[in-house]
């Protein structure tokens, strides 16, 4: 099941299938924000604000919502 980031919750895991294409989000293609790349949420701020708390290529990187949301998931079930 493909999401976006910012929908899922602490503990999900999936892989990354695409990011948004704009220069803030060229910046999180650097950080490994890859295509392919396994990616699990940590943490996420109550009441959904910022920021959420994932994992990918092992660092711990922290969103903002706006963020989490170009970045779409294929969720592991």
């Amino acid at each position: 099941m493909k999401r976006t980031l910012g929908r899922l919750q602490p503990g999900d895991r999936g892989q990354v299938v695409a990011v948004g294409h704009s220069p803030e989000m060229d910046r999180l293609m650097e950080l490994g924000f890859l295509e392919g790349e396994s990616i699990e949420v940590l943490h996420q701020a109550p009441l959904g604000a910022d920021p959420i708390a994932v994992r990918v290529r092992g660092s711990t990187i922290a969103l903002r919502r706006a963020e989490a949301d170009a970045v779409e998931v294929e969720v592991q079930s």
